[in-house]
């Protein structure tokens, strides 16, 4: 009996001991995930020496860096890229093939994560009319929900809107995202039916005018050397001040216009971090029985990219303050969860081509090729060849959409007329380098691998009839605006940074070439779950 009494007393004990083992060897508390929407690989390393040691370089000295991480599709856009870093493959099979594409059943361009059938939640506009209904696989954070049944929660946060629904995937308990219009974080109807008492108190903080208040100044006792000089060839003269020269200020913007524009300048990184740390302490996440997920994506470095190119003074200025936040949401993230009990990976959607007017300055070749033209003389192309203008229905990213329909009414062979169109534009526009139709792509397979873009980033359904890509620094433009962007399957678009830190993360560096669908497939084996359905990466971490 005295025995019985010592094993049933025992037992509690080894429960105990048992789910501590659980916590600490199967999960962490929290998987938190950072993209640096535009962050290429060479920004750790060009402002390395101007960084504090408590932000990138403690990922870097403290994490296992893969200084040889690349996209292997394109376009290499925000959508794409969120969605192919948390399902761990590529839109061949998530679906998501651009930020915007021609939908050739309602005969429009949709956005990728436009959602009528929902409506705003914590503003009066349309804003929040948003979901993760047109990504077609599992995340990361889904197959987290449902290996527990439910009980990991998780949250997506970012200024973009895409960049905060896609990484949540279909299951999230909320993602919350920027409305420039109202200045508040806002959410949808797929998430929930009111916001958070925080998140009204966040809001009603009304944090981006006080963060804009005093201007855009440099960081004092930083050496800018390296990204002067200021006012370089093709900026935008974002705050209408007449210069592109710092500091900026903000005295011909009304409010309406800086709740927007904030996106466009360092405090917006500032506001997210705020929103981050807000919401750590008030969902408690990573202090519940099971392991959350936060997802959080840094916008305003794409923002100012874009306005300013790879090497402004605009850009490496965001870049140390961005430093400073990370530092900021590390050191909270110790305070809460402690050391080593969360982990954490930091990468980019997408990287970024110089601008062109810097490029021509230097000379080194570039150009745009403008797509409502491209499409006027495809469309005469097919008037003079088959009768109708219309053959061509639309022009979208790299992808032509051929009117399926009229050919048929037409009785013209479909694959005879995607090859004479491909065949004419390949000798119309000298600025596209490879140049492939739906029958060939068809006979194709997605690989994990450099040399399958085209396909890799093509989806059966949602792509066109003929899929191109333009030579190097050449990019496809609505107009002839300045600033510079993304999408192609060159380096300075496709290598972007890849670091994992904390929970059972050795320091080190390794330059083997390894691709962006791999992230998904690393955190799953390292916590112990099914990695997406569609993944074709492989883990890094063994």
């Amino acid at each position: 009996m005295k025995k019985l009494l010592m094993l049933l007393l025992a037992i509690p004990v080894f429960q105990l001991t048992t789910a501590g083992t659980n916590r600490s060897t199967l999960q962490p508390r929290l998987i938190i995930g950072i993209v640096v929407d535009q962050m290429r690989y060479d920004y750790l390393y060009r402002f390395y020496d101007q960084y504090s040691e408590n932000g990138f370089k403690r990922l870097m000295r403290e994490g296992m860096s893969f200084t040889y991480a690349q996209y292997n599709y394109i376009p290499t856009y925000t959508g794409p890229g969120h969605a192919s870093i948390y399902t761990g493959s590529v839109p061949y099979y998530h679906g998501i093939i651009s930020n915007d594409w021609y939908d050739k059943s309602a005969k429009k361009t949709i956005y990728c994560v436009k959602d009528s059938d929902v409506k705003t939640v914590g503003v009066d506009n349309n804003s929040g009319q948003m979901s993760p209904k047109n990504l077609l696989s599992a995340t990361i954070s889904d197959q987290l929900r449902m290996s527990n049944n439910g009980h990991s929660r998780v949250f997506s946060i970012s200024i973009k809107d895409r960049a905060s629904i896609i990484p949540g995937g279909k299951m999230a308990n909320a993602a919350y995202w920027y409305d420039g219009k109202s200045g508040n974080f806002i959410s949808s109807t797929w998430y929930m039916k009111d916001l958070p008492a925080w998140v009204n108190r966040f809001n009603d903080q009304k944090l981006p005018s006080i963060l804009m208040n005093s201007g855009w100044n440099l960081e004092k006792a930083k050496n800018y050397q390296t990204s002067l000089p200021d006012e370089g060839p093709g900026e935008v003269d974002v705050f209408r001040e007449g210069k592109t020269t710092f500091p900026h200020q903000f005295n011909n913007l009304n409010d309406s216009a800086m709740r927007e524009l904030i996106k466009t300048t360092p405090f917006g990184n500032e506001l997210l971090t705020n929103f981050f740390n807000y919401l750590l302490e008030n969902e408690k996440t990573g202090q519940g029985e099971f392991c959350d997920f936060i997802a959080v994506s840094f916008s305003s470095t794409d923002y100012v990219g874009h306005a300013y190119g790879p090497n402004s003074v605009e850009i490496m200025d965001t870049y140390l303050k961005l430093d400073k936040q990370i530092s900021k949401m590390l050191d909270t993230l110790d305070k809460t969860l402690g050391k080593g009990n969360y982990l954490l990976f930091l990468t980019a959607d997408h990287g970024v081509k110089p601008n062109s007017a810097y490029l021509d300055a230097n000379r080194i070749p570039s150009g745009r090729v403008i797509l409502k033209n491209m499409k006027l003389q495809i469309a005469e192309y097919c008037k003079s060849q088959f009768g109708s203008p219309f053959v061509i229905e639309a022009v979208q990213d790299n992808q032509v959409y051929l009117n399926h329909p009229l050919i048929d009414s037409l009785n013209l062979n479909i694959k005879d007329i995607s090859n004479k169109v491909a065949g004419f534009m390949g000798v119309k526009f000298p600025s596209i380098r490879s140049i492939l139709t739906k029958e060939t792509l068809l006979s194709q397979t997605p690989a994990r691998a450099m040399n399958s873009f085209i396909i890799n980033g093509y989806n059966v359904v949602r792509s066109g009839d003929i899929s191109f890509e333009l030579i190097q620094n050449y990019i496809t433009s609505e107009s002839r605006d300045e600033g510079t962007t993304h999408e192609s399957s060159y380096n300075y678009d496709t290598h972007v940074p890849l670091i994992f830190f904390g929970w059972h993360i050795k320091p080190g560096e390794s330059n083997q070439q390894v691709f962006i669908e791999d992230i998904a497939p690393t955190v799953t084996n390292l916590i112990h779950i099914q990695e997406p359905e569609t993944t074709i990466g492989v883990p890094l971490i063994r």
